[in-house]
């Protein structure tokens, strides 16, 4: 699988595919046993760690420090050390994002869809040129996820590289090409419009070509 600048790739499947594993293999966290994986043109994940960001599947912050300073502390995590450059990116990413209203609330007051958007903030404040989201919609309501789906479309035409795990077919049509895995396996990557044409069922949903597919692919 190849993923070119400014491409959505999203990863669809049930639970268990193996969607999670895919992205912890490509950010680091995991060592592949066979394979390979070049990010950039590097093997090396030192070579591209700080171009990267990463935005988890279940929400990891900083429940009594406030949505700056988890912003802050992330960012120097990250390798904003220079005091001056870090305090411009983490104001940046929080007008981006829109925090203004709540960046000096402990996290552990805001709504879960508030906590989503710091998440997100947090993976955008290194500036990346490719960013993994593990389920970043999951129990969003359809504002902000509409919200964040516009915002994703930006960054893919500044040419930020998505790559974004989902098991809802409402993000898997937003994607330009989907990958649909199966026990640990791509069994199809294309735009969803091409999938309805390998799965044979030009005249029917996303979801039901989906069942098609998973059903006669061993």
């Amino acid at each position: 699988m190849e993923i070119p600048a400014g491409c959505i790739q999203g990863l669809l499947g049930s639970n268990g595919a193996g969607k999670t594993t895919l992205i912890n293999l490509l950010i680091g966290k995991l060592k592949p046993n066979s394979g390979s994986i070049s990010i950039f043109g590097n093997t090396s994940r030192g070579d591209f760690s700080k171009k990267i960001g990463y935005m988890p599947q279940k929400i990891a912050l900083y429940e009594t420090l406030t949505v700056k300073e988890n912003i802050e502390f992330f960012a120097r995590m990250m390798g904003l050390y220079d005091r001056k450059s870090r305090k411009l990116s983490v104001q940046n990413t929080i007008e981006t994002v829109k925090l203004e209203e709540t960046v000096n609330k402990p996290v552990f007051k805001l709504s879960g869809g508030m906590k989503q958007r710091v998440s997100l903030a947090i993976s955008l404040v290194n500036n990346p040129k490719l960013l993994f989201m593990d389920e970043p919609t999951v129990g969003l309501d359809p504002e902000l996820r509409a919200y964040f789906w516009t915002y994703f479309r930006q960054l893919s035409k500044s040419g930020t590289s998505l790559i974004i795990s989902s098991h809802t077919m409402d993000d898997a049509i937003n994607c330009d090409k989907l990958g649909f895995m199966k026990f640990g396996h791509i069994i199809a990557n294309a735009a969803p419009n091409e999938l309805l044409k390998i799965a044979g069922k030009r005249n029917t949903s996303l979801e039901k070509s989906f069942l098609h597919l998973y059903r006669n692919t061993v």
